[in-house]
């Protein structure tokens, strides 16, 4: 099963303010989900995939016996996640996290251009 996940930024003026929203979308199943969030482009992307596969796990009949294709449109957190770039020190431990999944789960990661990324559907930066 295919599933997206990305990132967009809402307001650019106020840091202060939620100004991104943690996006993933399941286009098979019909699910959308977006939520406000406070973070910087890479940790709101991380928090986006996370983030979607909490939703996997706590919806496992979905998902059950299905491959987990799951596709994003930062290079940098797939190559970070497929282990073939460093990670910065504040990103290991979402890393971490995103790696315990991904033991679980055996869900492959790859990447998506922007434009093409129903998770964001709609929106452009």
């Amino acid at each position: 099963m295919e599933c997206y996940f990305g990132s967009f930024q809402i307001m650019a003026s106020q840091s202060d303010a939620h100004d991104r929203l943690v996006c993933f979308s399941i286009p098979d199943a019909g699910i959308i989900f977006k939520a406000p969030f406070n973070g910087e482009a890479l940790h709101t992307d991380y928090a986006s995939l996370l983030t979607l596969l909490e939703f996997v796990e706590l919806n496992g009949k979905l998902f059950e016996g299905k491959d987990l294709n799951i596709y994003g449109d930062n290079l940098d957190l797939v190559k970070q996640v497929n282990q073939q770039s460093p990670v910065k020190y504040e990103f290991t431990e979402l890393l971490k996290k995103t790696l315990d999944y991904k033991k679980r789960y055996k869900f492959s990661l790859g990447w998506v251009p922007r434009q093409e990324n129903p998770s964001i559907g709609g929106f452009s930066n």
